[in-house]
């Protein structure tokens, strides 16, 4: 039988929809849609998703237009309980056949382990894919994650913006519903200023076309955003300059713009004194402009704004851009010459006023507790007390300065130039910076140990506290980004191969909060937290995460170190010995967790009865010095090629010695040979677990 498909589409036209949130928006009402059709058992066959500022769609290729007819079983009671002994029905049995609205003799007998037992089979008619489409539809737009619903007018609908119009279609036919208060239609509506009337859609696959040619809208998000893309290079390069382009800002800009246009504006060159960072943020931030820099990387006195209409007068838009830019740049020049008309040690006392979390007091208290920790955290590896106290001391200082209080984005980078304004040792200024560094993932690490051991100290000083007072992140609840330090603080640590204690600097740090009593299993339930950051970083290289645990649950307390030993597992783990080797350490994991009797810490050679017994143990002694020399060394990969040298007096082992003999002291002997090899490979993982 020929499976009937047609043609679907479905669009809502909004007010302007809130622009960071329209791909999620978009993606989770394709989602819900699918969801619906694959809960009805309905067969699709190439989606597509469109979102622009005023409307949300979704096209779905050859919809089966009819659910298929099937039989439904339904199962009475067992054929003992449903017959008396002269074989009438029971009530029972007649009670079932009722409710299937059926009779006695429509039933039938189904065998099973249990016995056997009375049946309906019930014909249900596969319903027509245009009926369940509704409430599909309704149930995909209920579901949006849409943190606040509004209302309009005198209506009860309620959705993220207003909503103008439904078109529903199966293939050339409307779809009759009602969708967020509105009959569906075929009609949609183009641009607001260039086609604002309403356009007919014949065929869900015209959707796209008839949109751009007659309504002036680019509906598929991806498209608009190359077209941008493009726009934005090709007249930052007329302009005599290269686009930077932010894709954050890409996105937004997308969502902002049905039928983008690209105009280059200029600005004041005067303002180029002021730090490019400050201008560029008001550009962004403010107004979504792109801005471009010369051929050395330095920023011209231009900027890109992307303009929703195709105007018959591009000078009026460009000289409308460059008004409203003005008024934002002349307060990023005022603020910058107003902060830097006191020292940055004139803003500190300032940061007693502003609360870094109820219990562990102001920012000035959380900078008091900096000065100690980033000396604790960098004199080890070098670098001088004074200079890393005064990096302290003034990292928090540009907090509280005009400019970041416009700006909150530059924190840390204001701070930098007004410490270098100030003739700040060099190493100062760039660390009040580097403080912040990771800021997202894959973000550039600070480069200087001052940096570096800022950047540590403010994680862990954050982490340790939070985490001190009970505040551990849950879910999707994460509100001082404990999760983003954290990984933060162990990528500085490896990647920069500084050779660190975690566990002790967790301790230095939560003993300086002397609201947070210190014991040692807080010590490492914030170890752990820290560490766990590791497991979808080193998933991101290629690490199994069998090859993870085998090293987490070792508990190395320097990350550097940690990140050896993953080393060394991952090049194990292509060894031929590895899978006998860890299987064979799996067995010796189980073998031992059984073990009550405490074990004898030397192995009796006079205790053996076997040769596979002595081979072992021979083999194990040749190795031990050299291992552990590699150990203590660190060399760990070489360690782990060494041990796979007795994976064969191992396997000999296991498959000529009985462990568990019945004379007590030879089968505790044993078990101490089989302890040494784990306790072994265990100094540098537990590879029981690959």
């Amino acid at each position: 039988m020929t499976m009937n498909t047609a043609e679907f589409l479905v669009e809502i036209g909004t007010e302007e929809l809130p622009p960071k949130a329209l791909q999620k928006l978009s993606n989770a009402f394709m989602d819900g849609i699918k969801a619906g059709l694959d809960d009805a058992e309905l067969n699709y066959g190439e989606t597509a998703v469109y979102a622009s500022p005023r409307r949300l769609a979704v096209r779905i290729d050859a919809l089966q237009t009819k659910q298929a007819d099937k039989t439904v079983e339904r199962k009475g009671p067992a054929k003992k309980a449903a017959f008396d002994a002269e074989g009438q029905p029971t009530k029972a049995l007649q009670g079932f056949a009722r409710g299937c609205g059926a009779d006695v003799a429509d039933l039938s007998e189904i065998e099973t382990e249990k016995g056997t037992w009375m049946v309906y089979y019930l014909e249900q008619k596969g319903q027509l894919t245009a009926e369940l489409l509704p409430a599909i539809v309704n149930q995909s737009l209920a579901k949006l994650p849409i943190p606040k619903r509004m209302r309009w007018g005198a209506s009860d609908v309620e959705f993220v913006r207003p909503v103008h119009w439904a078109l529903m279609l199966l293939d050339d036919q409307v779809v009759p519903a009602t969708i967020l208060g509105h009959q569906t239609s075929n009609k949609t509506h183009g641009h607001r200023f260039h086609a604002p009337q309403a356009i007919e859609i014949t065929q869900p696959s015209e959707y796209v076309s008839v949109l751009k040619e007659q309504g002036y809208v680019q509906a598929d998000f991806e498209e608009r955003k190359a077209r941008i893309r493009e726009q934005v290079e090709a007249v930052a390069q007329s302009a005599g300059g290269v686009a930077d382009i932010d894709e954050e800002l890409l996105d937004e800009v997308t969502a902002l713009n049905e039928w983008p246009t690209a105009v280059v504006g200029d600005f004041d060159e005067t303002f180029l004194a002021v730090p490019s960072e400050a201008l560029i943020s008001a550009m962004k931030g403010h107004q979504k402009y792109f801005h471009i820099l010369d051929k050395a990387g330095k920023l011209m006195a231009k900027f890109i704004t992307i303009s929703n209409i195709e105007s018959s007068n591009p000078e009026s838009v460009k000289k409308g851009n460059e008004r409203v830019i003005r008024p934002r740049l002349s307060d990023a020049k005022f603020f910058w010459d107003q902060d830097r008309k006191q020292p940055l040690d004139d803003f500190l006392p300032r940061l007693k006023t502003v609360v870094f979390q109820q219990k562990l007091g102001t920012l000035y208290d959380k900078v008091e507790r900096l000065e100690t920790l980033v000396v604790k955290i960098g004199r080890p590896l070098g670098e001088e007390a004074q200079v890393l106290e005064r990096a302290a001391r003034l990292s928090k200082c540009d907090l509280m300065t005009e400019m970041v209080g416009e700006f909150p984005d530059l924190q840390g980078v204001m701070g930098r130039y007004y410490a270098q304004a100030q003739n700040e040792n060099a190493k100062v200024a760039d660390a009040i910076d580097g403080q912040y560094q990771p800021r997202f993932a894959g973000d550039q690490l600070p480069d200087s140990v001052v940096s570096q051991a800022l950047a540590i100290a403010d994680k862990l000083d954050t982490i340790t506290g939070i985490y001190g007072i009970g505040q551990v992140p849950t879910g999707d609840k994460d509100p001082f980004a404990l999760r983003r330090s954290a990984l933060g603080l162990v990528r500085i640590l490896i990647e920069k191969e500084l050779d660190l204690d975690l566990q002790l600097m967790i301790r230095f740090s939560l003993d300086l909060h002397s609201e947070i009593d210190t014991s040692e299993a807080l010590v490492m339930e914030i170890y752990d937290f820290i560490v766990s950051r590791l497991k979808a970083y080193y998933a991101g290289k290629g690490v199994s995460a069998e090859q993870f645990e085998a090293v987490r649950v070792c508990a190395p307390s320097h990350p550097l170190d940690f990140a050896k030993r993953i080393e060394a597992v991952c090049q194990f783990s292509e060894m031929d010995e590895a899978e006998s080797l860890s299987a064979a350490n799996k067995r010796i994991a189980n073998i031992l967790k059984k073990v009550d009797a405490s074990l004898p810490e030397e192995v009796e050679s006079s205790l053996f009865e076997g040769d596979s017994e002595r081979d072992l143990f021979e083999a194990l002694d040749a190795l031990r010095e050299t291992v552990s020399t590699k150990i203590a060394a660190r060399d760990y990969a070489s360690a782990m090629q060494l041990l796979a040298r007795i994976r064969q007096p191992v396997d000999a082992f296991f498959d000529n010695v009985m462990v568990m003999a019945d004379d007590e002291a030879v089968k505790l002997n044993r078990l101490a040979l089989l302890n040494q090899i784990y306790q072994l490979f265990r100094q540098v993982a537990d590879i029981s677990r690959l």
